[in-house]
């Protein structure tokens, strides 16, 4: 951890399902310290969220009187406290006029961040924690536009007027990691660092125009099959043709902004980034700590902080 270099007024949590991140910020909205663990929602034995809890702050005695702030999915189905979803469009006062209040069992009240909903062809859509990261990036000038979040279930969204306007959610993350560890696809794959060269394959197989995807994945086993691309590239022309083909189903008509954030701290981020150039789009990284400058402005607009 970070020496502490002046009074703490918030703690913010990002607790998702694999991973679970704190922050102490300070009056300014800045980062003074931070917790990063792998204790996400899914990972803390018999649902203890208390315990957890108790020991993350624990760790931060002088700020035992801050309020706390936590958003992701520790406030899904699975997670401490279930909080209902708002519709779109929705920013930082709405999201504040909608915290939910938790008394834990040591007395301390948390205020969980709700989620975020949207609806496209009579079927609805969900977000939990993204919208407090896109929050962040309001107040950093990365506001009108399109932001993406790379992830198991990537996010598309729309931002206008300081609001989240719509969004959708790909599951290209979460689909990749089921081809290739249970299909055919998988079983000529070798692993190995990045394979750029195969990796940007894909991706124009991805992007290719009128591409019909469930045919083209089959070209991961052919394009081996028949030494058209070497085994340590496979599993990266898989990952390149679904971002690809990610990118262009939200590319119809060409109606998209100039400038795309893109939302990640992970190497996946830097496929998307790549995947983005390709495509001919511009893109612009947003901060790793965005979460917790939307932690700040929640509650700011909360006024849970002066």
């Amino acid at each position: 951890m970070n020496s502490v270099a002046s009074d703490p007024v918030l703690i913010g949590i990002d607790w998702g399902t694999s991973s679970l991140r704190a922050f102490l910020i300070g009056a300014q909205g800045e980062v003074l310290d931070r917790i990063s663990t792998s204790q996400g929602i899914m990972h803390v034995p018999n649902r203890d969220f208390d315990l957890v809890f108790n020991a993350l702050v624990s760790e931060w005695p002088a700020a035992c009187n801050v309020p706390v702030i936590a958003s992701g999915m520790i406030t899904s189905r699975n997670g401490w406290v279930e909080t209902p979803y708002i519709n779109v469009p929705s920013g930082a006062q709405e999201l504040a006029e909608n915290l939910m209040s938790f008394e834990t069992a040591d007395g301390t009240i948390v205020r969980f961040v709700t989620g975020m909903t949207t609806e496209h062809n009579g079927a609805p859509d969900v977000m939990r924690g993204e919208e407090t990261q896109i929050v962040g990036a309001f107040s950093l000038g990365m506001g009108d536009g399109v932001v993406v979040m790379p992830g198991t279930h990537s996010k598309w969204v729309t931002v206008r007027a300081g609001k989240i306007e719509d969004y959708a959610t790909f599951m290209t993350g979460e689909i990749f990691a089921a081809l290739r560890g249970y299909t055919i696809l998988g079983t000529l794959m070798e692993d190995g660092p990045f394979n750029e060269t195969g990796f940007r394959m894909g991706v124009l197989a991805g992007l290719r125009e009128g591409s019909n995807l469930l045919h083209d994945l089959f070209h991961v086993r052919t394009m081996p099959l028949f030494g058209r691309i070497s085994a340590d590239m496979v599993a990266d022309y898989l990952s390149g043709m679904l971002i690809g083909a990610e990118i262009s189903a939200h590319m119809p008509d060409n109606e998209i902004s100039d400038l795309i954030t893109i939302v990640g701290r992970d190497d996946l981020a830097d496929r998307y980034e790549t995947a983005m150039g390709i495509a001919g789009l511009t893109s612009q990284r947003a901060p790793d700590d965005i979460v917790a400058l939307g932690h700040f402005l929640i509650a700011q607009s909360a006024g849970l902080i002066l």
